[in-house]
């Protein structure tokens, strides 16, 4: 059976009606319409609920996906390596990630070695991130901490102490460092439930009995900026994730007892594969060891 069912498959899986997956493939919506009957017809399986213009997955559909996504990026390997001779001159690298700190760096290091790739980078929380590499949506995927699953290999790529921030008029803004014991009673802006950097420092008063105030959570580092710059609380953030603000001053905590580690992870039966090794090969420079 012809891949170009199962793409169509995917791509009107992805974007929800047979115009919006006829669009990201560059095709008409009548050709996308029939190569999606052809696929159904063919297993006797309904793949997509019809509301209209909408069209959501069955369950047959939802089982099905993964599987599709797989075959293609298979697909994908052989042609690079039929293509190529395993140069990679040409074709698409997905990379999936949290935050653009660290990704932007490798991107730039990928793009030395292969500078005819095409690279795209989505942006997520953990759980998005990891849901698309599980699902063959992305190759690679960056994350902090360490996300124990047996299908997943991760490969450490740098390690950041847990820092504070402070608005200029806080008394901690005079500091370079504060003890732990020091933010009993004071009052912290969070991340949401979830957040590395959060579970990360959480642990560390936990075990050390100090208690904070946190009654601020907020889902983005844009808005902890702002609710630090209007007096608010001490934003808690990984030190590589600091952006210089003359509203603010970045207060280490003594010691370092809390930090996050990012790592790159790919799917473990993916681990050989010319495309995704080619990324990890291009950050060995930087991480200074070979092993995913």
């Amino acid at each position: 059976m012809s891949t170009s069912r199962y793409r169509a498959f995917v791509a009107v899986a992805h974007h929800g009606s047979l115009s919006a997956g006829a669009r990201a493939l560059g095709l008409s919506q009548p050709t996308v319409s029939t190569q999606i009957a052809a696929l159904e017809q063919q297993s006797r399986v309904e793949l997509f609920h019809r509301r209209g213009y909408r069209m959501s997955l069955t369950q047959a559909g939802t089982r099905l996906l993964p599987l599709a996504q797989k075959l293609l990026s298979l697909e994908s390997e052989v042609a690079f390596f039929l293509r190529d001779a395993g140069e990679l001159n040409q074709g698409e690298l997905q990379i999936g990630a949290v935050g653009p700190f660290h990704v932007i760096e490798m991107v730039a290091a990928y793009r030395a070695r292969h500078p005819g790739m095409k690279l795209s980078i989505r942006m997520g929380n953990s759980q998005q991130v990891l849901q698309d590499l599980e699902n063959y949506s992305t190759d690679v995927a960056v994350l902090a901490g360490l996300h124990d699953k047996s299908g997943l290999l991760a490969r450490e790529y740098a390690c950041h102490p847990i820092i504070l921030f402070a608005h200029v008029d806080h008394p901690f803004a005079r500091r370079a460092s504060v003890a732990l014991q020091e933010l009993h009673g004071q009052p912290l802006i969070l991340r949401e439930q979830g957040s590395t950097t959060r579970s990360a420092l959480e642990a560390v008063l936990a075990a050390a009995r100090v208690q904070p105030v946190t009654t601020l959570e907020i889902g983005s580092r844009e808005a902890i900026r702002e609710a630090v710059a209007r007096g608010l609380g001490l934003g808690v953030i990984c030190e590589a994730e600091f952006v210089p603000d003359p509203r603010f001053r970045p207060v280490r905590i003594a010691g370092d007892p809390a930090s996050t580690t990012t790592y790159v992870y790919c799917m473990r039966e993916r681990g050989d594969s010319l495309l995704v090794r080619s990324f990890m090969d291009a950050l060995q420079k930087r991480v200074g060891d070979p092993r995913i």
